[in-house]
């Protein structure tokens, strides 16, 4: 069985992030998505919310599990038995960061390698960042998340926990 895992903060998950799940599953037979907690970018959602926002939009794509990390994402690699990492790239302005981070993984663990997926053309400049500024200014999230998770955004964005 071929298992990759597609890490990442999720907060909240877009189409741009399902789109390179549905992607990834054309070439691994499972697909790990795992959430991590990433205090540094002040996420929106708790990891718990985040978790359970990524299983109600995975829920219909077969060879999905979504579970979460802490520490360093080659050593949880190699604990779940996988030997690629999934990531998305969206436009260059990804890449020197993403080849960066390829390359330090790959010097920590030479047998994990990093596997890129390009989103839909539709897809390729959304970012979580982007989108929660456009819930923030009363913007139509549905074009660009699941509506459960869009009703979610706009209710959390309303509280004021923004």
């Amino acid at each position: 069985m071929k298992l990759g895992i597609y890490a990442g903060t999720f907060d909240p998950i877009t189409h741009g992030h399902t789109d390179i799940i549905t992607r990834s599953l054309s070439v691994f037979d499972q697909v790990m998505v795992a959430v991590a907690p990433n205090p540094a970018k002040r996420p929106l959602f708790t990891l718990e919310e985040r978790i359970e926002m990524v299983r109600v939009v995975t829920k219909e794509l077969p060879g999905v599990q979504v579970t979460s990390f802490e520490g360093l994402l080659v050593e949880f690699v190699r604990r779940m038995g996988a030997r690629a990492v999934i990531r998305g790239l969206r436009a260059i302005s990804d890449f020197e960061y993403e080849f960066q981070m390829a390359l330090v993984n790959r010097k920590l663990d030479s047998s994990i390698e990093t596997v890129f997926f390009m989103p839909r053309e539709e897809y390729s400049y959304l970012t979580s960042s982007l989108i929660k500024d456009v819930g923030r200014h009363g913007g139509d999230l549905n074009k660009f998340l699941h509506p459960d998770v869009a009703r979610r955004l706009q209710a959390r964005l309303r509280s004021g926990s923004s």
